[in-house]
């Protein structure tokens, strides 16, 4: 039977029990047709690039799915007829991933970083102590300096 992927987002406002709900629909409607769920992976609540459908954020769920051409389009439908998802994709793949997804994967080095307190240097370079500031010349005691009025700015 060819290997998909399924990856859909439900409303950020369901709580995690409904989103286990519909991973477990998405479940029923393979096994009836006819195929298997091979890993089922929550990705949990996550920020999207841009609103959908008034959502700034979405629970994300991912499917590994071995069916039968047939099962996989009644699952799209179904997914589509859903008020509480939000977009749907299905891929079909030479074959799965073993072990966690990069998401889990990425999701655990980040829980592994936050609990030694490790964020790594900064991307703008900044911080307490900058260092050399180049060719820049000493701007001088702060009283030296000319006054700006308000009308001036």
């Amino acid at each position: 039977m060819p290997l998909y992927e399924h990856v859909f987002l439900a409303r950020q406002d369901l709580a995690q029990a409904q989103v286990d709900a519909l991973a477990e629909t998405a479940t029923n409607t393979i096994t009836s047709g006819g195929g298997k769920i091979v890993k089922a992976e929550t990705w949990g609540l996550r920020s999207l690039a841009y609103r959908m459908q008034k959502n700034r954020k979405a629970h994300y769920v991912m499917l590994e799915i071995d069916a039968p051409a047939p099962a996989v389009a009644e699952l799209e439908r179904q997914t589509g007829i859903n008020e509480d998802v939000i977009r749907f994709m299905t891929v079909r793949v030479d074959k799965h991933e073993a072990g966690p997804s990069a998401m889990m994967r990425k999701q655990e080095r980040d829980r592994e970083r936050s609990d030694r307190g490790d964020r790594g240097p900064r991307r703008d370079g900044g911080g307490a102590d900058r260092g050399d500031r180049g060719d820049r010349p000493d701007r001088g005691p702060r009283e030296d300096r000319p006054r700006r009025d308000r009308e001036d700015a």
